[in-house]
């Protein structure tokens, strides 16, 4: 192993700003139903996997959940793809967001842009938004069985349009609208959206965009649209024309009388969203996601996991085309306010978003792995511009976080906030690795497998692998979130064989992971880009963790490249503007590799590029590298943030 995880670790719960947490209330809670007390997590985590339905029912009961919840908890099947979680149960989760306990004056939602707060919403006020929406989608009869598409930038609007939508009974499906005319088809055009509600356009980094000359081609090409609407999202660049781009939002909704919302309860496994893969490599898959389940998951990482609590103000910075929007959406089911930002995290200044800590009060900070190394790069102390005095938690995820990345939060951001990274993804529109509110925080690892989750770590054999081993992240068990199927021809075939293909009737993620020795799990990248130079296994996360150390390099990306019977390391670094890639500097980058990682981890050959593709919720597109290097076409261009940096790549397969 090469993270430093034998160290003392770099926060414990005396630290925390507060003392009571939901989780050491929910043990409380368990102990008058008959069931502890714990001595510690692993005993409450054997109970919550092995006392399932006991502990299932206790979540929906502690949680909260408004409902009829049924008489059966889990009905198990042959195979864990099968079973299902209260199968009697109804429920809708926009009642859930919306009707808790609490005053209907309670802050629900704030929206900000780089410009700062643009609007803050009551409970109250989002009731009466959501159901002056639905009035317009009821004019077309959007009900059960019917899908509403969002093309919306992060912001009130697009919650509005969720809870609209869900309350009916309707699927609801969503991207950013910085996504081109392909990669809105390539998702859209898989589940046949009866309504569209668009924006027409979005700022970024100071500059606005026009999204209607794309809106146009989309809306030709989507046959099943029965009705486009048109938010007027910024300042008009041109003429809305209702008959090629749609009928404005704004003026629809003032020819609708406003009315109570409507909460259409139906049961557990009603699907609610449908998310879709980052398809790099092919058109993304359409996972469809469980109503019941999406909630249940959520409420229970939120509260146990995050320790959210009434009355927090909870901010993660997402778009409407990644889970953690989804993710977001659900907090307001636990009476705490969501703070949603649109545009570019770093416009005008890297630590802009800091700022809306000490605005707003934010409790719950939430970003990506790349976005605190890119603070790291910056060498920011933000500790010495803002005092984020509110803020308890601050969570990571999107990619692992290194342990250079660890030390910065605590030397330059907070030295006394809970450093949460976690690790699940879209798969499951949750969480299988998260934090523990009552435990310490060790640098470079995760701290303990999600309650409910089964975890594991397995060899290529199938077998658990001992602390300190590198294998595949599992989980042996089923749970709430696991997808109902995935949308198309031969749907169950391909959801069945995209996560228990692998081994049998076990959910397999897809991530390199090991257990440590204090229980908690490291991350090593994603399966599909492991390593294997010799036939080892090794992940790519230990070879970034040590870019992290080379202040000349800005970035990297690593792959596996088939050289002479075997396979090499391939690095791609993008350098600090005015450094050049000598020889020099390449010893010095594989030297630090070696040292601080294995001679194994040592790239053969080390190439600098202007600029790294990465996806549209910021990830390094290994993969798509990977098969440009080795001559092979990469099919979808549209999943990308910057397709363009692929060319920077075509070249350089005279590697081979």
């Amino acid at each position: 192993m090469t993270n430093e995880i034998d160290l003392e670790p770099l926060w414990t719960p005396a630290e925390r700003r507060v003392n009571a947490t939901r989780l050491t209330e929910f043990q409380a809670f368990l102990k008058k139903r008959g069931h502890g007390p714990f001595a510690d997590f692993e005993g409450l985590h054997w109970f919550s996997i092995n006392q399932a339905e006991e502990f299932w029912d206790a979540v929906w009961d502690f949680t909260g959940v408004i409902g009829t919840k049924g008489d059966v908890v889990i009905e198990h099947a042959a195979h864990i793809a099968d079973a299902r979680f209260f199968p009697n149960a109804e429920l809708n989760i926009a009642e859930n967001i919306l009707r808790p306990k609490g005053d209907a004056g309670d802050l629900l939602l704030v929206a900000c842009d780089e410009s700062g707060v643009k609007e803050r919403l009551s409970r109250g006020e989002m009731l009466n938004r959501v159901g002056h929406m639905q009035q317009l989608l009821l004019r077309h009869d959007v009900g059960a069985g019917d899908v509403v598409a969002a093309w919306l930038p992060n912001t009130a609007a697009s919650y509005v349009v969720m809870l609209a939508a869900a309350g009916l009974g309707a699927t609801f499906v969503s991207t950013s609208p910085d996504f081109g005319v392909d990669g809105v088809l390539d998702r859209f055009g898989q589940v046949d959206p009866k309504v569209l509600i668009a924006a027409n356009g979005y700022v970024y980094g100071g500059r606005a965009f026009d999204c209607l000359d794309r809106l146009a081609m989309v809306r030709e090409a989507l046959p099943s649209l029965g009705a486009v609407y048109v938010h007027q999202n910024i300042e008009p660049q041109k003429d809305l024309d209702p008959t090629i781009h749609g009928v404005s939002l704004e003026d629809a909704l003032d020819q609708v009388e406003p009315a109570e919302p409507i909460f259409t309860r139906l049961p557990f496994d009603h699907p609610l969203y449908v998310l879709f893969s980052s398809g790099t490599t092919g058109k993304p898959k359409p996972i469809v996601h469980r109503a019941g389940g999406v909630l249940l998951t959520h409420m229970k990482e939120q509260q146990l996991a995050c320790d959210i609590r009434p009355g927090d103000r909870v901010f993660y910075f997402t778009t409407t085309g990644w889970m953690m929007w989804n993710w977001l959406a659900t907090v307001m089911a636990n009476q705490a306010a969501i703070i949603v930002y649109d545009g570019n995290p770093a416009h005008p200044a890297v630590t802009r978003l800091f700022r809306l800590i000490d605005d707003i009060g934010i409790t719950f900070f939430g970003t990506s792995a790349k976005f605190i190394e890119t603070l790291l790069k910056s060498d920011a102390s933000v500790s010495e511009r803002h005092s984020l005095a509110s803020m308890r938690t601050l969570a990571s995820t999107g990619s692992p976080l290194s342990s250079e990345g660890f030390a910065y939060i605590y030397d330059k951001v907070a030295s006394d906030v809970h450093l949460l990274s976690m690790s699940g993804g879209t798969d499951l529109c949750g969480c299988l690795v998260s934090g523990d509110p009552n435990g310490p925080v060790f640098t470079g690892q995760i701290q303990r497998p999600v309650l409910g989750m089964a975890i594991d770590v397995f060899d290529d054999l199938g077998r658990a692998v001992a602390p300190g081993v590198q294998g595949e992240l599992v989980c042996t068990k089923p749970f709430p979130s696991m997808p109902l199927t995935f949308l198309g021809d031969g749907g169950r075939d391909r959801y069945l064989a995209a996560y228990f293909e692998r081994f049998e009737n076990v959910w397999h993620q897809g991530d390199f992971a090991e257990w440590t020795k204090q229980g908690g799990i490291v991350i090593h990248g994603r399966s599909d880009a492991t390593l294997n130079p010799g036939g080892v296994r090794i992940g790519t996360a230990e070879i970034y963790a040590q870019l992290e150390k080379i202040p000349e390099v800005l970035e990297g990306l690593v792959i596996g490249q088939t050289y002479e019977a075997d396979t090499r390391i391939v690095l791609f670094v993008r350098m600090r503007e005015g450094v050049e890639l000598d020889e020099k500097l390449t010893e010095q980058i594989r030297l630090t590799i070696r040292h601080g990682a294995t001679p194994r981890h040592v790239p053969a050959v080390v190439v600098a590029v202007d600029d790294l593709p990465r996806t549209r919720s910021g990830k390094i597109a290994e993969i798509a590298v990977r098969e440009i290097v080795h001559g092979r076409s990469v099919n979808n261009h549209s999943a990308l943030a910057n397709p363009e940096t692929l060319q920077l790549f075509d070249g350089l397969v005279e590697l081979r």
